[in-house]
């Protein structure tokens, strides 16, 4: 089986107890950061590149509004087997192209084994772990986006 080889469902890719895992995945993340983390999945990318469709959609979602500017997206098209993570101007100054590369790569690795819920999963906690380190919770953060797994079409 290839990458994203099970994913030829519609909209259901995870049943709602691994949707929870994952979603209390990013609510421990952020737990302990100001930062932020959202996740869009749909079946196709109508642009080339899916940083660009991952840019698109961070600003459409006001992901750049956070005071510290320190949103994070993580962006899968699920039947077009592309993925991108796309990190606001905070976050990217502090950790640099060569990590969000990594953890792609990462996650890629787990998609190959079929692991789709533990790779995003491992990401999410590897960058809750980096926005721990250059945002760390204080007092009186409060959380800027809503937690939820975002489908599209």
């Amino acid at each position: 089986m290839g990458l994203f080889s099970f994913l030829y469902k519609t909209k259901d890719w995870f049943t709602p107890r691994e949707q929870e895992e994952i979603l209390a995945a990013v609510r421990e993340a952020e737990r302990q950061t100001s930062g932020e983390i959202r996740i869009f999945m749909e079946s196709r990318c109508s642009y080339v590149n899916p940083l660009d469709r991952a840019a698109e959609l961070f600003y459409g979602l006001k992901m750049d509004q956070t005071e510290q500017r320190n949103g994070v997206l993580l962006y899968l098209a699920m039947r077009d087997h592309q993925i991108a993570v796309y990190g606001d101007k905070g976050i990217h100054e502090k950790v640099g192209t060569t990590f969000w590369t990594e953890e792609v790569r990462k996650m890629i690795a787990e998609f190959n084994k079929d692991h789709i819920k533990e790779g995003i999963i491992e990401m999410v906690r590897d960058i809750g772990i980096a926005l721990t380190q250059h945002f760390p919770y204080h007092n009186g953060d409060k959380n800027e986006l809503p937690d939820e797994i975002i489908f599209g079409k």
